[in-house]
């Protein structure tokens, strides 16, 4: 019964996972060369081959003085956008290069002359990745799917993309499990000749000392 509860209560949190609101954050804005310092990064983590999907709402227009860039890179050097000037609603999508964590980054730049206290601008973010980055409603009306048929198909994507990503740390615990016993044996054997070479270095010690108190006759 237990059992049969958590699985209902998985269900439940998967067909809520579209229906969580989008990371809202405010980017100051600054001159120059001190709006790269300021840079606002935001990081998930996505497997190869992927499908994401970046929507970032923006107050603000063209031309009030302020300029919003965005840069989207992963942590192994893949760039995938540098859109510039961003204001209103926009849609990037591209597909994951490798497993990896992945930034998306703005920096909001003072272009207007005159002087705005406190300039910045307001930045509603939501990040879709695999299942939750597809078109449902368009996929629906293309292969004519019920809805309850629809929201099944996405649940089965989106636990095939988590038992995916189960088996990448499993076989990421495994190498670290791997390392970790490759190095105790290394620390292991180290200890053993740093102790054959203190033990040797000691008898050494000893004979060498006999034989030079022998030779002025002291012993």
């Amino acid at each position: 019964m237990g059992s049969l509860i958590h699985l209902c209560g998985f269900v439940l949190f998967l067909i809520a996972l579209p229906l969580i609101s989008a990371l809202k954050f405010d980017v100051v804005a600054h001159h120059g060369h001190e709006s790269a310092r300021h840079e606002r990064c935001i990081r998930n983590f996505v497997a190869k081959d992927q499908l994401v999907v970046v929507t970032a709402n923006v107050d603000g227009y063209r031309g009030d003085g302020q300029q919003l860039n965005m840069h989207i890179r992963d942590a192994v050097g893949n760039d995938y956008g540098r859109p510039k000037d961003v204001a209103g609603e926009n849609r990037y999508a591209f597909t994951s290069h490798a497993d990896s964590a992945f930034d998306v980054c703005f920096e909001n730049i003072i272009t207007g002359a005159k002087d705005v206290v406190n300039p910045s601008r307001h930045v509603e973010l939501d990040i879709d990745i695999g299942a939750d980055a597809k078109d449902w409603s368009a996929i629906q009306a293309g292969e004519k799917l019920k809805p309850a048929e629809t929201e099944l198909r996405r649940i089965e994507e989106v636990v095939a993309e988590i038992v995916s990503e189960m088996d990448y740390l499993r076989s990421r615990e495994q190498k670290l499990r791997d390392t970790n016993e490759s190095t105790n044996e290394r620390v292991k054997y180290f200890a053993y000749l740093t102790m054959i070479t203190l033990v040797a270095l000691g008898v050494w010690q000893v004979v060498y000392l006999r034989a030079y108190f022998r030779s002025k006759h002291l012993i």
